[in-house]
């Protein structure tokens, strides 16, 4: 049996390059939130500075800006010169320039840092979203999606907490945290090889290729994949970003209650993750995400109605599992629309669109619950989700998908 059949046939936790892939998927949340713990800490050790208190906590949202901006240039040079050796320098610039903020001297090193870590995230998360459509074909790779959010959403609990625990000794210390991926390194090498042979098969076209499809209809369903997770992230974004203020306002102490609420989300999520290819087997991706969007749904109307423990935990619980749907249900739809050869293009278009979902969510919303508060606000996201749902299951939608089924 060749090693590229065994690599096929054999499970994915068994498989180094698969764990490896599923671990750099977890660089957008570590991006972000490891250092939350520690602004406080970080804010008093720069109270000498002008402008400390927005300089800080913009440390945390400034990867998703240089992400925004380059991640559609990792694309084009993950098709031009290969995923591999873009996800290999992705790793190495994230262990450098994130692990950075423990020894620079000042928060305007420390600032220009973390914009060079929103850098690395887009190459890594380019390269690691090509390599997915590459490596992986059919239930597989539904597999592998399910898998890839369920980690990202068990990785994220595990390393705020760390983060926390870190803090509390130095507020520099986590920052170290990012250093860890650098041990990825050994397991990416053998990427070049498999990503060779997966060129060189009815899968893909060398990486390397620069060819132009003779159909150009993919960039508009890219396109249009990319605004639909952009609107997906703004979304579900309102949970990390405004949840906080709805507990405070409604009398709960925001600080327990919303790492609770947070982590019933991630938790539930992460479990619910884990059959998403068995759910998108038999449901078919159209159904799946519509299903996703109609549950994310009604975890918002749960927490319009009542701001009581019953009603915050199921919303959470239901945004959580919903979303575990919806992720790996338009990163897999990405992958069906783009030509092997444009895969880096696609995957850099749908990772702006992540990222910019993240950035414009609380400049978007935030005034919309200022004037109408959360109940109205939170009953108008649960309609436009359920538009959504029923966009999925439009006949264009449908066709495409069955287009592409043996993608």
């Amino acid at each position: 049996m060749s090693d590229d059949r065994l690599f096929k046939q054999r499970p994915l936790w068994m498989d180094a390059v698969a764990v490896a892939l599923l671990m750099t998927a977890t660089f957008k949340i570590m991006a972000n939130a490891t250092i939350s713990p520690a602004l406080p800490a970080l804010e008093a050790s720069f109270a000498d500075v002008p402008g400390a208190d927005y300089l800080v906590r913009f440390l945390v949202s400034a990867p998703s800006l240089t992400v925004v901006l380059v991640a559609p240039i990792a694309g084009l040079i993950a098709d031009r010169h290969g995923r591999g050796p873009l996800l290999i320098a992705g790793v190495t610039l994230f262990a450098i320039a994130g692990s950075a903020g423990a020894y620079l001297p000042d928060l305007n090193s420390i600032l220009v840092s973390r914009l060079l870590l929103g850098v690395a995230v887009a190459m890594t998360m380019t390269a690691q979203v090509s390599l997915v459509g590459d490596l992986f074909t059919g239930e597989r790779r539904s597999s592998f999606l399910g898998w890839q959010t369920a980690t990202v959403n068990f990785s994220g609990f595990i390393f705020i907490g760390f983060a926390g625990y870190l803090a509390g000794l130095s507020p520099r210390l986590p920052f170290l945290i990012y250093a860890i991926p650098i041990l990825l390194l050994p397991l990416l090498v053998s990427i070049g090889h498999r990503e060779k042979h997966a060129g060189e098969g009815v899968e893909g076209v060398p990486a390397s290729s620069t060819g132009v499809t003779p159909n150009q209809r993919w960039v508009i369903q890219a396109l249009m994949v990319a605004a639909l997770a952009m609107t997906t992230v703004s979304l579900f974004f309102l949970m990390p970003s405004q949840l906080p203020f709805y507990l405070d306002r409604s009398g709960f102490e925001s600080a327990s209650a919303t790492a609770v609420a947070l982590g019933t989300l991630t938790l539930v999520g992460g479990c619910v993750a884990l059959i998403f290819k068995r759910v998108c087997s038999r449901l078919g991706l159209a159904l799946t995400l519509s299903v996703g969007y109609l549950v994310m749904g009604g975890g918002f109307v749960a927490l319009a109605v009542e701001a009581t423990w019953v009603f915050i935990l199921a919303g959470a619980a239901l945004i959580g599992a919903g979303y575990a749907f919806v992720q790996p249900g338009f990163l897999l739809l990405a992958l069906k629309v783009a030509p092997p050869e444009r895969r880096g293009t696609v995957s850099g278009f749908v990772t702006t669109g992540m990222f910019l979902g993240q950035v414009i969510s609380p400049i978007v919303m935030t005034p919309f619950l200022q004037i109408e508060g959360f109940g109205v606000v939170f009953f108008g996201i649960a309609l436009v989700l359920m538009l959504l749902a029923v966009l999925s299951l439009l006949p264009a939608f449908l066709r495409l998908e069955k287009k592409s089924g043996a993608t």
